[in-house]
Parts: C-alpha cells; sequence; structure tokens
C-alpha cells in the first residue's frame, strides 16, 4: 500500500476518526449517504469533501463517493478541522445563570444552543461561553470543562457545572450513584394509557442508525436504564408528561418514550415529527404542521435539578419555566381539545 493511502500514516493529522462494520442486513449503499446515518452532525458536504481528500477507507482501501457500501464492509473516516484544544475558546455569549457561587453554577440552557464543542459545532456552545465567564473551569475525563452532565442541543433547561476540580469529583459521583435528581417536562404522541409508570430497558447505540440509540429489553447491549414516568396533563392525541430519571443515558427519555410507543412530539430523530395519532382532516394536519412551527424540536424540557451541596452539604433545589415554545405548544393543543370534544 502506498504510504499516502495508509490511514493510519494520516491518523494523527486529522481530528476525527470513524469506523465502524457494516451490518449483516445492509443493502448496497453509496458510502455518502452511508455515512450520514452514523455520523452527528456531519453534512453531505462534509463527507463529500472527506471524499475527494481521500479520507474515506473501505477495508482499508481509499474509495470515492460513489462506492456502494455492502454488509461486512469496515469503513473508516477521517476529517480535517482545527485541534481539540482551539476548540476550547472563550465567547461572549450571553448564558442564564440561575445560581452561582465559589465552587459551582446552575444554568438554564435554551434549546438549540450545543453544550460542548464538538465535530459539526466549534463555536457558540455552552462550554465557550462558561470559558468567557470563567477563567479556570477544571476538566473532566473526556476533557470538557466544568460538566457533570449534559443535555442534548434541542432539549432545554436545567445544567450543573463545576467549578472546582473537588466539586466536580462530588457532583459526579453524585450523578453516579443516582442521588441527583432530575424532572423532564416531555409532550408525548398518544394518549397513555397509565397514570404513571416506570420504563426499564438497557440503551445502547442503534444498530443500523448511529445516530440513535435502541433499548435492549434482554439488557443483553447497552447500559441500564430507568425512567419514571407521570401524566401531567391529556391534550387528547398528545399527553403532557414529568418524566424522572433514575439513570441519565445519551437520549434516555426520548428512546424510552418510542419504546412504549409514545415518542416526543416534533423529535425528528426519532419520527416524531411525523403525525402519528389523530384524524386523517385535513384540517388537522394542517393544525399540527402549525404546532411544529411552533415547536420546532423536540418537546423535551430539563425543568427540575437537585443535589447535594458540595461545601455545604445542604440539599439545593432548582426549578424552570417551561420555555415559551412549549408553553405555547401546549395552550394551542388545549385549546384545539377543548373545542374538538
Amino acid at each position: 500500500m502506498e504510504p499516502q493511502n495508509d490511514p493510519d500514516l494520516q491518523e494523527n493529522e486529522l481530528f476525527e476518526h470513524f469506523n465502524t462494520i457494516a451490518s449483516k442486513g445492509q443493502e448496497p449503499l453509496r458510502v455518502d449517504k452511508f455515512l450520514m446515518n452514523f455520523i452527528e452532525n456531519a453534512t453531505r458536504n462534509k463527507i463529500q469533501q472527506a471524499a475527494k481528500s481521500g479520507h474515506i477507507w473501505v477495508n482499508d482501501v481509499i474509495v470515492k463517493q460513489n462506492y456502494k457500501v455492502k454488509a461486512g464492509d469496515e469503513v473508516k473516516v477521517l476529517f480535517e478541522h482545527p485541534p481539540h484544544e482551539n476548540l476550547l475558546v472563550p465567547e461572549d455569549i450571553p448564558i442564564d445563570i440561575v445560581y452561582e457561587d465559589d465552587v459551582l453554577l446552575v444554568v438554564n440552557k435554551p434549546a438549540g444552543m450545543v453544550v460542548h464543542p464538538g465535530h459539526g459545532n466549534y463555536s457558540g456552545t455552552l462550554i465557550n461561553a462558561l470559558l468567557h465567564h470563567i477563567e479556570n473551569l477544571p476538566v473532566n475525563s473526556n476533557e470538557r470543562p466544568g460538566l457533570v452532565h449534559r443535555i442534548d442541543k434541542d432539549t432545554s433547561g436545567l445544567l450543573v457545572v463545576a467549578k472546582t476540580e473537588a466539586a466536580m469529583t462530588h457532583l459526579s459521583k453524585q450523578f453516579f450513584d443516582k442521588t441527583s435528581e432530575r424532572e423532564y417536562v416531555a409532550i408525548v404522541w398518544g394518549n397513555m394509557e397509565e397514570d404513571e409508570g416506570t420504563v426499564e430497558g438497557h440503551i445502547a447505540r442503534h444498530p443500523k442508525n448511529r445516530l440513535q440509540m435502541h433499548v435492549f429489553p434482554e439488557g443483553d447491549q447497552g447500559k441500564e436504564a430507568v425512567t419514571h414516568y407521570k401524566v401531567i396533563e391529556r391534550l387528547g392525541y398528545l399527553t403532557l408528561v414529568s418524566c424522572k430519571l433514575e439513570t441519565g443515558r445519551t437520549h434516555q427519555i426520548r428512546v424510552h418514550m418510542k419504546y412504549i410507543g409514545h415518542t416526543l412530539f416534533n423529535d425528528e430523530r426519532y419520527g416524531g415529527e411525523k403525525i402519528l395519532k389523530g384524524t386523517t382532516f385535513t384540517k388537522y394536519k394542517q393544525f399540527v404542521e402549525n404546532a411544529f412551527k411552533i415547536l420546532p424540536r423536540q418537546a423535551l424540557h430539563a425543568k427540575t435539578l437537585g443535589f447535594i451541596h458540595p461545601v455545604t452539604k445542604k440539599k439545593m433545589q432548582f426549578d424552570s419555566e417551561i420555555p415559551k415554545d412549549m408553553a405555547e405548544c401546549i395552550e394551542k393543543w388545549r385549546d384545539y381539545t377543548k373545542h374538538s370534544q
């Protein structure tokens, strides 16, 4: 093999490296389309640029973007962009600080803001804003300053951030030991039969779509995940629900709700942007489309957060209002339900 074609020789010059093996059931599919299913936040253009630069390999051979991936193929891709330390740049971005003292702060993150820099999101993140606000944030095991936990880009709500190494260790242990308290409010498709319940099922990456997580009820894959839910209000074809996390897995509420047949409203990644419940009337379809416009993201808000303060050892409890887009959507459905009975 020519030296320039050897991915291991080039890997040190490139920031991100994805490696996956196409599953047994993989139908022949262009490699650029295949990678769109696997790489979060990567645009088709970004993948095509990688192909033109000779940075996509299948079975250790450089391929063009029109190569058809088949079952069993090992697909590898690298991207060129700034080194990791260059991503951690302070930026003067306003943040909603709910509470702050010498060792921690609690922020109310708006929907649309990415928590930390990564592929496709190199600036404008919560970490960039925090680094401007605080000079020396401690770094966690993933080299993410201040972070004890995180929430998805299009989920709004409360996050605690550590300002010292000791606070980070203490808070991280609370999340690991499941002693922290987190309640989310979600709007889900369908009228939930039970007023309350618990969803249990290990969560891991989806075997075919790497952008999704998936429930493995037998527990043969993934990590244990437990979500307790309670109906707040029934909105006809939707339900407003409270979800309390016992564990904190990636996309946990989104995946667990889909698993029990109640996908989050307008959750595009998990199919909630389609009309999953309701009538076939044109007027209804138009109404739902308008509701999607009011709430152009998954209907999920991290409403409350509780933990023991690392220094005072006092119980800290924080609550946040449901954001305007979710509140307007709820009101719209209340009105619809009232007039359609």
